[in-house]
């Protein structure tokens, strides 16, 4: 299984790692910090390079290679595969390889932030969630409810949450401590995992507790200028709220 390191370490953007196996879902990697897509977050964008490469850049000599999304190995339970650049050269990736990965780290930044936004909202509309989306760009949940929402309350309500500066931290629950709390689950399409024995929580002090596998700000005021931009009827049980960001309003 690849070692996931984001899970512990969310700001961690680049590690030393050895190629497992090269398919057609991707690269395998025995430990990574790009998270794949999962729990409506999209996948990590990013490089790959020859071990002796540098971190924080690239030199001539050293290959590289553009990774354009990270996926859940379809084939291999418990790999993650990084996907290449189709029309780059990576016939020079090959098991046993010793590499270097980089996340694109503002992406990574902007679904953090977007992330943690979208526990702020659940903790102000108290519905059950049947669907969400986490991009760089927005972010979007719909609720299962027949009952409008007030874009200016929930606007007004993210300010007061990300000016509040909670702690963001995550743990780990039993699962049996989970089946005894049910109610922290508040998604009805996205099921936390089961099998290995602990669930992944996000606690947001005072604010939000829910299982979640996603990557996350340490604290609500790096969230930042967050706001919801439209709020549309998808059907009659399901409202949509889509969050953006403040200062693109007017792009």
């Amino acid at each position: 299984m690849t070692e996931e390191l984001f899970r512990e370490d969310a700001t961690l953007i680049t590690c030393e790692a050895t190629v497992v196996a090269v398919d057609d879902t991707g690269i395998v990697l025995d430990r990574t910090v790009f998270y794949p897509l999962g729990g409506g977050q999209a996948g990590d964008t990013g490089v790959l390079m020859e071990h002796g490469g540098s971190t924080a850049g690239t030199s001539a000599t050293v290959r590289t290679l553009p990774l354009i999304d990270t996926r859940k190995h379809k084939e291999r339970p418990g790999d993650i595969a990084h996907v290449p650049d189709p029309q780059a050269d990576q016939s020079w990736v090959v098991p046993g390889l010793r590499v270097v990965v980089r996340v694109d780290a503002e992406r990574r930044r902007a679904h953090m932030r977007f992330h943690t936004a979208t526990h702020l909202l659940c903790a102000l509309v108290p519905h059950p969630v049947d669907g969400c989306s986490i991009t760089a760009s927005y972010a979007r949940l719909d609720f299962h409810t027949n009952e409008p929402l007030d874009k200016e309350a929930l606007n007004a309500g993210l300010a007061r949450l990300v000016a509040q500066a909670s702690p963001v931290h995550h743990r780990w629950i039993t699962e049996a401590e989970l089946d005894a709390n049910p109610g922290l689950v508040r998604s009805m399409s996205v099921q936390p995992p089961r099998g290995l024995g602990r669930v992944r929580v996000i606690d947001i002090d005072g604010v939000d507790l829910q299982p979640c596998g996603g990557t996350h700000v340490a604290n609500t005021a790096e969230v930042g200028a967050v706001i919801v931009t439209k709020i549309e009827k998808k059907s009659a049980m399901t409202r949509r709220v889509v969050l953006g960001w403040a200062d693109h309003l007017s792009a």
